[in-house]
């Protein structure tokens, strides 16, 4: 057990008019002490998780937590940031400083606000987590960078573009139950696999229907050594929690296997002595549908190349054999970059704690969680377990 997380905030996901970064941040931040029944004088560090990339004019943001309490003054705030993994990152950072004894109680928030930016800009800002020197120069930018993937892994196992069609189509319709969703409509599988003028293709073979949106919004966690966890009014143990970097050029990988979400799910269910048939649920990174396939295969959900049969065979459905995303992933609720990997730790632990709403796993008790960076680059994944 490497500590608890006692209290947490979310904002809705979408386009936010008249929000910023700060606003955002303060909200998240107040609403996540005020639902651990934590003062703001009681936390002795802050991490913020922005990846900005220039989507922000204000790059210099940890400092910005402090306006949500004068009493935060003086207090150190740390800003991390790593790619799409950010908010993982951020979580771990926290986690490592209680583990080092250099605090009890660490708040940590996450935030992205992308709408503000010009679509030029966006592709411009999101392909800074690709290898650039090689990569940036891929039609279709980042989508373009997970097209590829996905057409070396038709080409070695058959095309799957109706396997992604399922998974885009399962992730709307559980995303219809979660309140903080920025697309909360069932497009069905038939729109999903309909190359149309409202689903049309954004690069390769992935349409409209298999990329996240561009999302703003912020969510929070505060985190707690296990000691005070168990003196505040509610405490989900982080029974594991690793990362793994795997080579950044996807040259020097298999494009067809995430090899490095592998080894981090292997560490991370070895640390927290469970296997993958003893979790209830799993929010994991679906930025692209390809994602979510390999990312069955790197999980030992399904063999390697056989991913499509979770989502045929009702695997990863909300009553199969493990839920995947039953907020809708980031495909339906949204992808504001610093904030998914917080969120995810935040619906997690809704989940362990039977406070999920219409999105709760009936009698959940165990959840995985799976962020990463760039083409499975920077891998984190956490498991969360209710401790009271």
């Amino acid at each position: 057990m490497v500590g608890c997380i006692v209290g947490w905030s979310h904002s809705k996901f979408g386009k936010l008019a008249g929000e910023d970064v700060e606003s955002l941040v303060v909200r998240a931040a107040r609403d996540a002490l005020a639902d651990a029944g934590v003062a703001a004088k009681d936390v002795d560090a802050i991490v913020l998780g922005h990846f900005n990339a220039g989507f922000s004019a204000q790059d210099f943001t940890a400092p910005l937590v402090l306006a949500a309490d004068d009493a935060f003054r003086f207090k150190p705030a740390l800003r991390v940031e790593n790619a799409c993994a950010t908010g993982s990152a951020a979580v771990h950072v926290g986690l490592d400083t209680l583990a080092a004894g250099r605090a009890r109680i660490v708040l940590v928030v996450g935030v992205e606000k992308m709408t503000d930016a010009a679509p030029d800009d966006i592709a411009r800002n999101l392909l800074k987590a690709s290898y650039v020197k090689d990569e940036a120069g891929i039609p279709g930018g980042f989508a373009g960078v997970f097209a590829h993937l996905a057409e070396a892994y038709f080409q070695k196992h058959g095309d799957q573009s109706d396997a992604l069609a399922r998974i885009a189509a399962k992730n709307h319709r559980n995303g219809c139950a979660n309140p903080y969703a920025q697309i909360r409509k069932d497009l069905g599988y038939d729109f999903c696999r309909t190359v149309s003028e409202k689903n049309p293709i954004v690069a390769g073979r992935l349409r409209r229907t298999d990329c996240s949106p561009v999302s703003d919004g912020a969510a929070a966690v505060v985190l707690a050594d296990v000691g005070t966890a168990l003196s505040l009014g509610k405490a989900v143990a982080v029974r594991g929690a690793t990362r793994v970097t795997d080579f950044l050029p996807m040259s020097r990988r298999d494009p067809t296997r995430f090899e490095g979400a592998a080894e981090a799910w292997r560490q991370a269910l070895a640390e927290a002595r469970v296997g993958l048939g003893d979790l209830d649920l799993v929010e994991v990174h679906d930025c692209f549908t390809i994602a979510e396939l390999l990312i069955y295969e790197a999980m030992g959900l399904a063999p390697e190349g056989q991913g499509a049969r979770a989502i045929e065979e009702g695997w990863s459905e909300r009553g199969g054999r493990l839920p995947v995303n039953p907020s809708g992933g980031l495909k339906a609720k949204g992808h504001p970059i610093g904030a998914t990997g917080v969120s995810m730790h935040a619906l997690a632990a809704m989940q362990v704690t039977g406070s999920a709403g219409d999105m709760q796993i009936p009698n959940a008790a165990l959840a995985g969680i799976f962020n990463m960076g760039g083409t499975a680059v920077a891998n984190y994944v956490s498991i969360l377990e209710r401790l009271r």
